[in-house]
């Protein structure tokens, strides 16, 4: 796999993944949440391509006191096969290039297979409450 940052021509590519990995939401518009990373802190949005085709994506972020990591998406034909281990590897050496002392990540708990995925990357489960308040409502919905 070979993985470099997110191009504008790429949108296309990157909202059929995740749709093919279940990651949109009515709530969440693609087009947006790629737009807004676009123009923030780009060279942490990632792809990963083989072959040339454009096959995994990973949007990462770093504040300055910890990291985020959103949309991890491996397309399913290429799942286990270490293609999201090495993305995650690769985000995490960026990251460390940045400073970041830590990777915070959010994960739905009823998303157990990805659950496990993090965790045997070295993710244990942190004991906290995730609490969030929209700002900006998106309009669209993931169909559109």
């Amino acid at each position: 796999m070979r993985i470099r940052q997110f191009a504008q021509a790429d949108t296309p590519q990157v909202i059929q993944l995740w749709k093919d990995c279940d990651l949109t939401r009515p709530w969440n518009d693609p087009e947006k949440d790629i737009a807004r990373k676009a123009s923030y802190q780009p060279e942490l949005f990632l792809v990963g391509e083989v072959e040339g085709k454009l096959m995994a994506s990973a949007m990462v972020g770093y504040d300055g006191h910890r990291g985020s990591k959103f949309y991890l998406a491996v397309g399913p034909q290429f799942q286990r096969m270490g293609y999201g281990a090495a993305l995650m590897k690769e985000a995490e050496r960026i990251l460390i290039s940045l400073g970041c002392p830590k990777l915070n990540i959010l994960v739905r708990t009823s998303n157990a297979k990805v659950l496990k995925f993090y965790n045997t990357l070295g993710y244990p489960v942190d004991e906290v409450v995730s609490v969030g308040k929209r700002l900006i409502a998106d309009t669209g919905t993931c169909d559109e």
